[in-house]
């Protein structure tokens, strides 16, 4: 398999390498780039595979890692990304391998998905965090079509629809969107359409707006129904998106899918579910249940049953078959192919929902993906183990192994000798592969079946070592490359083994193991790789280097160790010799480890930590520094051994480019030095100048850097593999120079001849030594423990160590056999005579008896034990201490919360006789927070009311005096009952300051809320206090009468002891609840467990007791009171309650019989008796005495206790009263709280929706621009169409002017033939594959005018041409033919470009008519939001204190009120005195109203009276008028100085004149002078309307630009209605203006007739 470059720079000038072939399969991304190459990345690679000749060629992304990766076959490109800081897509072509273009986005980190369309130069990518942005790019013109952001989500998969390039399906981890495109021209924009997918259970629920509620019910006490973004707090995006915890659904998982010929989406889901998507209408559908069918559990286990069989014939287990779940898929014509976990390949013959089931293959592996290829001829199955496998859907046959390489990343790699031909790897997985090393070609492999941590090929024989983890080492035999095997395996410990290292002879075998273990073996397969011994060294080994001196027969082992101290490394070097083969067990002592003597060790100490070293053969050793990037050179001496080792400092050091921790490799013939580090960068020096020779970036940081590089013995090859690339790197000499060819040619000749002489002899004995059967699963069951006789059953399992250390222990107990029986014997009869010891011990007395201890031989041991168990008790004591640590961290956290914090601790009082208690109120201190709080808002309350008083004075200040006098009897009967209901407690009885709060009725704002809040728990904390002060009176008395019972029960104790009863006394006693302090303090009886006391405390204590009882001894030792008590018992005086221990003694001779009693005896008897009567009498008359005094002192304490017992009832019924108190006063607190956050969550909500109008406009707006711009491009594409259409219809003219001169027949033909079509052009894709995805119509234009003239030439051909038309006529008829068919089909695809940018902006105006519903409700809900948080602020919530009683409710539910309007009663009697006056007023006016009645209707009459004298008078005057008088007779008649008044008259008239004569030409100055001023005035308007005519023009400018504005955001519907009103008003304005206009004209007219008219009255008169 040839892996060449398709590109390829060298490092520096000079020599430089070129990559030889590259191996390996990262990832399961895997895509035909033509039917015969497949393609697939590999660290920073990718490989194409031909699937025929199995070649491979390479193209490397020179700036490391191959990130995202897609395939197009149609178009033969390869797209991948690079994950460098803002990385590129690189494009290159197939097979030329060219770099086609890069195209650069916005992506700042990395892209994770690429995905091709199935035609066309379409590519979509899709960035990872921080942008999460999907991006569409036409990657033949480099241009980036439309992108969209989708923050925070993560892709999994990406595709176009095959069928319609303007489908994008995009899968997550739990959701599915199908993004469209749409393109309007150039222009080019993503829509995005989530699809709702089913819950776990496949079950579709609805989507539910929780932003935007569907029903809302309104509570009239829990206030509005709100969305929970508002109750949350949220605002914003956060708002829309947020979804409660409960209401969460876990939807299915997708993990593949793939898109039909009928733009539908099949996909699998985690769960075992298989959807259909319908990629149109965004549904979804379930086609295949969670639970399979019963014939499918059935083929489940015929396919169990196949693959027990199969791996019993291979000598292998059978696999069992997992939980199917679908992680592959792909379609065809026929139906769909599915594989997943389960490993077999699955054909869905699918219609409608219904579907039938095929299994095709089963290759016992899970398959990760399937891939068609180009032709739909063979179907490529991608395992998770990297094997990939061809199925031929047309043979259904069974799928073929086709590339058989590890997903396990590649831990190393070697040449096998000798060194040109082939090379080994191995995986961490434990997988031997064998390649050609000429072209990288896959010859072999063998999987080992355990984990791999080294291998080293062994330059003597074809056989390879591999290490593991568990501490083996499995020797392979290569020398048939094409089938390796394991011939042998050396357990050698337990201890993973690191590292393997031959020398270059090939005689030894260094292996490296962790805990500093250095093992050494026998290379040869002849001496069937015996182990020499091995060497531990004290510290951490970082690095081996092994140097061989072939003159001397010697190889020198250098080991870098850690120095975990101090910032330095140390070597240590010690010598191999032939000899020590020959001779081994001269070398190593009974356990197999070397003597230090005869290694020759050699210690160094250098001034820098090291992470890799090497060393030449001239002491040179040259390092990788790990505190900075340096390669240090440095000399070693042979003076400085181990002797006093000095510190060497560097010789050389030489700045690196690399970073991270690097590693050093030396070429075979120490000329070349490698270094490699984390960035994967490979760099080669020359070993004598350091100079760089070369460098090569075949690895990336991304995939860990370069774990390992090995130089071939020619040096003309260099392996390379990744840390965790999975990428096998082989690179050889690009440029070199001929002398150094020359020199690594002649020194891997010279070690060839050298080895030649043995190789074929090993090589000879490793192909006869027999194949080990190797099991892995005995590498875990432990070794065999060793028997008493010191004998081993079985030595396969256990390790070489194990075994040296068994055969030690075998020979020592057979040399000691007797000497252990003797020993044996001895302690028998030892344990015989103990035994017998330990029985006699028992049987003595108990003060004699021995511990048993004491009988213990071996102190040592039992000193041991004794030490063992000191330590779990100290252990255990510490852990106690911890524990009781945090109890009392605890108890003091809990004390300082609920008692020290405590300004009134919490306790409680108790009646004497009765169940009755009563606690009080624990009260914390009010910090300084709290009372500065309280002060401020007292000081605005006082404030406010200051105010208020103030402004009630200065209102109404004049008012009736009913209505005074009115007002004071309604505040007379409210005052007292009104005053507490209103104020909804009865706080203010119990100690409560009820003045300082707010009226229910006026919080209306927030502060007031918050005031009233602080100002109620004031009003609580004084009731509290109130009642703790009459608790702490109440408790002082009962301490009293406690005190006062106590002092009446010493009384009665005495007289109980003087009347010799044993009777109870009742004492009471404060209970613990009473005292509630005791519980702080432990009393040492409370404690039942031994106290632990150290011997100090023990000794202390003895102490202690000594001296109290010396003290007892000297208080009783008193000659005084003992004198006392002799004579007098006790006392001075005699008492009368010593008058019962008083006794009369008898006298002598009542012992004596009576009848022996002489006279005076008998009186003296008769005394006697008298006197003990007499005695008698008096201790009877004392114990009366005591016992009244009993009685009356019980009556007594029965008495004031039951007193004390009433007043703590009395408490109890006030703390019952206080506590409603304290409930109401609470109540009000949660209602009003409740309250500030209903305003909150209004606010809240309000906010939510201004962003969201916000956020609409904006979209609105750039709908609206987007809206014009479709516009103005359909408007200007569609002159473009229509001259494109009349350009074809001038070309049918044309062709009938310019073929006019042809005859009528043949023109007629030619007119047939100018019409004719050829049949709808094809694409060239093959019609009879089972491809469903095959179009028979182009892509373009272009494509379509290529069809269309390959179709044209048939028509063209002269055999169609019209018999006897001449030949250049027929040229230039196909000519124009051509012409017109160009034609018609630009407009075919102007008028398809047409309807597509038309349907464009249908899709605007609809998104902009639903934008302006969604702007409509929304603007709906903001006025609905403003009215109930204007309700909320005036609908108040008041508490009412209501009698029992007065209240009587049906049923437990609140009654409604919701049209009810609370006032006060004071307004309502206000409003009633009002009514009262006014009704007095009303029958004022009534009875007034009767009286100017009366008034009128005597007037009426009055004016009838008048009216009929009128009319007498009239008939007179008529009477006198039918008389013949003329005026002048009259007046004759009349006036009595007739002369006289005519003169007067003439007198009259001639003044009249003058004087309006006057008036006339004072009128007519005023006019003249009024007329100047008008024409002043005419001035100044004619220059003012010119300069408003100037600002008309401006503003004619603007209103137009806005009117434009105003018509692209199309918001006139928004305000329509101010418009229409505002118009109105201005046409109303314009009407009045016209007619003020004319009534002033019409006036000036009558005044200019009035002027006219007096004149001629005046003549008249």
């Amino acid at each position: 398999m040839a892996a060449r470059p398709g590109s390829e720079g060298a490092g520096t000038a000079g020599p430089a390498l070129d990559v030889s072939w590259v191996q390996g399969f990262s990832n399961k991304n895997l895509a035909f780039v033509s039917n015969q190459t497949v393609c697939y990345p590999c660290g920073n690679y990718i490989l194409f595979l031909d699937i025929k000749t199995k070649k491979t060629r390479a193209v490397q992304c020179q700036t490391g890692q191959v990130g995202a990766f897609a395939a197009n076959a149609n178009s033969q490109v390869v797209a991948f990304s690079d994950r460098k800081l803002n990385p590129l897509i690189h494009i290159y072509t197939f097979p030329e391998l060219r770099k086609l273009t890069e195209l650069k986005g916005d992506a700042q980190l990395d892209y994770t998905l690429l995905a091709f369309s199935f035609k066309g130069p379409y590519l979509a990518s899709y960035s990872s965090i921080p942008e999460f942005v999907l991006s569409v790019w036409n990657w033949q013109e480099n241009l980036l079509l439309c992108s969209e952001s989708q923050p925070g989500l993560t892709g999994t998969s990406l595709s176009f629809n095959p069928m319609n390039w303007q489908q994008l399906c995009f899968v997550a981890e739990s959701s599915v969107t199908i993004w469209r495109i749409e393109r309007s021209k150039d222009e080019h924009h993503l829509t995005r359409h989530p699809v709702e997918l089913p819950d776990d259970h496949g079950t579709m629920s609805p989507h539910e707006d929780l932003f935007f509620p569907a029903s809302r019910s309104d509570d009239p006490y829990y206030g509005p129904d709100l969305p929970v973004s508002a109750i949350a707090g949220l605002e914003g995006d956060e708002a829309e998106t947020f979804v409660p915890r409960n209401c969460i659904k876990t939807s299915v998982h997708p993990t593949a899918h793939c898109w039909t010929a009928t733009s539908e989406i099949y996909m699998g889901c985690k769960e075992g579910y298989v959807l259909a998507i319908d990629a149109e209408q965004y549904s979804v559908s379930v086609l295949q249940q969670k639970a399979p069918p019963e014939f499918m559990q059935k083929i489940a286990d015929v396919v169990s049953y196949a693959r027990r069989e199969v791996q019993k014939k291979k000598g292998g287990k059978p696999s069992s078959l997992q939980k199917p779940v679908l992680l592959a898929m792909a379609f065809c014509n026929e139906g769909l192919y599915a594989a997943g976990s389960e490993g077999i390949l699955i054909f869905y013959h699918i219609k409608d929902l219904q579907y039938e089931i095929k299994i095709c293959a089963d290759i016992s592996q899970p398959i990760s993906s399937l891939i068609f290829s180009p032709d739909y001829t063979s179907l490529l199955l991608v395992t998770d183990q990297g094997t990939v496998y061809s199925y031929r859907p047309a043979h259904s046959g069974e799928a073929v192994k086709l590339l058989d390489t590890s997903s396990s990343c590649f831990l190393a790699a070697d040449f096998l000798t000798p060194g040109n031909n082939y090379c080994v790897s191995v995986t961490i997985s434990g997988e031997v592969q064998v390649w050609s090393l000429e072209d990288g070609t896959f010859l072999s492999k063998l999987n080992l079946g355990i984990e791999a941590t080294s291998m080293a090929c062994c330059p003597s024989s074809n056989s390879v070592a591999v290490g593991t983890q568990i501490g083996q080492i499995c020797f392979l035999d290569v020398t048939k490359a094409e089938a390796p095997r394991v011939v042998h395996r050396i357990f050698l410990s337990k201890l993973p083994v690191l590292s393997l290292h031959y020398d270059q002879s090939g005689q030894f075998l260094i292996a490296r193991a962790t805990e500093g273990h250095i093992f050494i073996l026998d290379a040869h397969p002849s001496k069937s790789f015996q182990v020499l011994g091995y060497i531990v060294l004290a510290d951490e080994v970082l690095h081996l280097s092994v140097t061989s001196d072939l003159k001397n027969d010697l190889v020198e082992v250098m080991v870098l160790l850690n120095v975990a101290e101090v910032q330095q490394a140390r070597l240590e070097i010690f010598h191999l010799s032939s000899a020590m083969i020959a001779d081994n067990d001269k070398y190593v002592n009974e356990q197999g480890m070397f003597n230090a003597s005869d290694l020759k060790k050699e210690q160094y100490y250098l001034d820098c930590p090291l992470s890799s070293a090497v060393r030449l053969k001239d002491n040179i050793v040259y390092g990788y520094c790990t505190s900075a990037p340096f390669i240090c050179k440095y000399h070693l001496s042979e003076e400085n051994k181990l002797e006093d080792p000095s510190v060497f400092s560097s010789e050389k050091k030489i700045p690196s480019k690399q970073f991270g921790s690097g590693l050093l490799c030396l070429s075979p013939n120490s000329q070349w030095l490698a270094a490699a580090a984390k960035d994967g960068v490979l760099f080669i020096y020359n070993t004598s100048t350091l100079d760089i020779l070369a460098q090569k970036h075949c690895h990336s940081y991304q995939g860990g850097g370069i774990r390992s590089m090995v130089f071939s013995l020619d040096g003309n090859f260099i392996l390379v593999n990744g840390e965790n690339d999975c990428a096998l790197v082989c690179l050889k000499w690009k440029e070199i120079k001929e002398t150094e060819v020359e020199e690594a040619a002649l020194y891997w000749k010279s070690l060839r001849d050298i080895l030649n002489k043995s190789t074929s002899d090993e090589n000879s004995v490793l192909k006869s030594m027999a194949e080990w059967k190797f099991d892995p699963e005995c590498t875990s069951k432990s070794h065999p423990v060793m028997e008493e006789d010191g004998n081993v059953p079985n030595t396969d399992d256990m390790t070489w160590i194990g075994q040296k250390i068994q055969k030690v222990m075998r020979e020592e107990t057979q040399r000691f056999a007797k000497q252990k029986e003797e020993l044996q014997m001895g302690i028998k009869k030892l344990r015989e005579t103990i035994q017998k010891m330990m029985h006699e011990n028992e049987q003595v007395p108990d003060i004699e008896k021995l511990e048993h201890w004491e009988f213990n031989l071996d102190l040592e041991e039992q000193e041991q034990v004794q030490a063992e168990a000191e330590e779990d008790v100290a252990r255990a004591r510490r852990e106690l201490e911890m524990e009781i640590l945090s109890y009392c961290y605890l108890q003091d956290l809990i004390k300082y919360e609920c008692w020290d914090d405590m300004c009134v601790k919490g306790r409680a009082v108790k009646c004497f006789h009765m169940d009755c208690e009563v606690r009080n109120y624990p009260l914390k201190e009010r910090s300084k927070e709290e009372l500065e709080t309280l002060k401020k808002v007292l000081q605005l309350k006082q404030t406010e009311a200051a105010d208020l008083q103030v402004q009630k004075k200065n209102l109404n200040s004049e008012t009736a005096l009913s209505e005074e006098e009115g007002e004071k009897a309604a505040g007379e009967v409210t005052d007292d009952g009104a005053s507490l209901c209103l104020n909804g407690s009865l706080s203010s009885q119990y100690g409560g300051d009820t003045s300082i709060l707010y009226h229910q009725c006026d919080l209306h704002t927030k502060e007031q809320k918050l005031n009233q809040t602080i100002l109620l728990k004031d009003v609580i904390y004084k009731v509290k206090t109130a009642f703790n002060e009459e608790f702490d009176i109440v408790v002082q008395r009962k301490e009293q009468e406690i005190a006062r019972v106590k002092e009446r029960n010493l009384k009665i104790q005495e007289i109980l002891e003087q009347l010799e009863l044993q009777v109870e006394v009742w004492e009471p006693v404060l209970t613990d609840d009473e005292m509630p302090e005791r519980a702080l303090t432990v009393q040492d009886s409370e404690i039942k467990a031994e106290k632990y006391m150290t011997q100090e405390e023990k000794e202390q204590a003895e102490l202690l007791a000594k001296l109290e009882r010396e003290r007892r001894l000297a208080a009783t030792d008193d000659e005084r009171l003992r004198a006392l008590d002799d004579m007098m018992g006790g006392v001075l005086e005699i008492r009368r309650e010593d008058i019962l221990k008083m006794d009369i003694p008898p006298p002598d001779f009542i012992s004596r019989p009576e009848d022996l009693w002489t006279e005076e005896e008998k009186k003296v008897f008769e005394e006697y008796e008298k006197k003990v009567n007499e005695l008698n009498e008096g201790k009877e008359e004392y114990r009366q005495f005591l016992r009244n005094e009993w009685n009356k002192l019980e009556a007594s304490i029965k008495e004031t206790t039951q007193n004390f017992d009433e007043i703590v009832c009395k408490l109890s019924e006030k703390k019952l009263k206080s506590q409603m108190v304290i409930y109401q006063e609470e109540l009000k607190i949660v209602n009003l709280i409740y309250a500030l956050l209903l305003d909150e969550e209004l606010e809240t909500r309000e906010a939510g929706l201004h962003k969201f109008l916000m956020k609409k406009k904006k979209e609105k707006v750039k709908g609206a621009r987007q809206i014009l711009t479709a516009k103005y491009g359909v408007e200007a594409y569609t002159d473009t169409y229509k001259d494109a259409l009349q350009k074809e219809k001038s070309l049918e003219h044309g062709f009938m002017k310019q073929f006019a001169h042809v005859p009528g027949d043949l023109f007629e033909e030619l007119l047939q033939l100018y019409k004719h079509r050829p049949e709808s052009p094809r694409t060239e894709t093959l019609l009879d594959t089972a491809n469903p995805y095959v179009k028979g119509s182009p892509e373009d234009y272009q494509d379509a005018l290529s069809l269309l003239m390959k179709a044209m030439d048939e028509l063209d051909s002269p055999e169609h041409m019209p018999s006897g038309l001449d030949q250049s006529v027929w040229e230039h008829f196909c000519l124009a033919r051509r012409n017109k068919m160009k034609s018609e089909e630009l407009v075919k695809w102007k008028a398809l470009a047409l309807a597509e940018m038309q349907a464009c902006h249908r899709r605007r105006v609809d998104e902009n008519d639903k934008m302006k519903s969604e702007l409509e409700s929304t603007f709906q809900e903001l006025t609905w939001v403003k009215e109930e948080k204007m309700k909320l602020q005036q609908n108040l919530t008041v508490q009412f204190l209501l009698k029992q009683g007065q209240v009587e409710l049906g049923s437990t539910q609140i009654p409604e009120y919701r049209d009810a309007i609370l006032i006060d009663r004071r307004v309502v009697e206000e409003l009633n005195c009002t009514l009262a006056a006014q009704g007095e007023k009303k029958i004022t006016a009534m009875v007034e109203f009767k009286d100017f009645s009366k008034g009128i209707i005597q007037l009426e009459w009055e004016h009838k009276k008048m009216k009929m004298q009128i009319q007498d008078l009239k008939e007179k005057a008529r009477d006198i008028v039918i008389l013949p008088i003329s005026k002048d007779c009259q007046l004759f008649l009349t006036v009595q100085n007739y002369d006289a008044h005519i003169a007067q008259h003439l007198a009259r008239m001639e003044q009249s004149l003058g004087i309006m004569d006057k008036l006339h030409k004072k009128n007519v100055k005023n006019h003249q002078k009024k007329v100047r001023e008008l024409k002043k005035c005419i001035r100044l308007k004619e220059q003012a309307n010119y300069e408003l005519s100037l600002q008309l023009k401006e503003m004619l400018v603007s209103v137009s630009e806005r009117m434009h504005i105003f018509e692209a955001a199309d918001t006139r519907d928004i305000s329509e209605k101010i418009t229409r009103q505002r118009y109105q008003e201005i046409v109303k304005q314009k009407y009045l203006r016209n007619l003020i206009r004319e009534q002033e004209k019409q006036l000036a007219i009558l005044q200019s007739e009035i002027e006219s008219c007096n004149p001629r009255t005046l003549h008249i008169i």
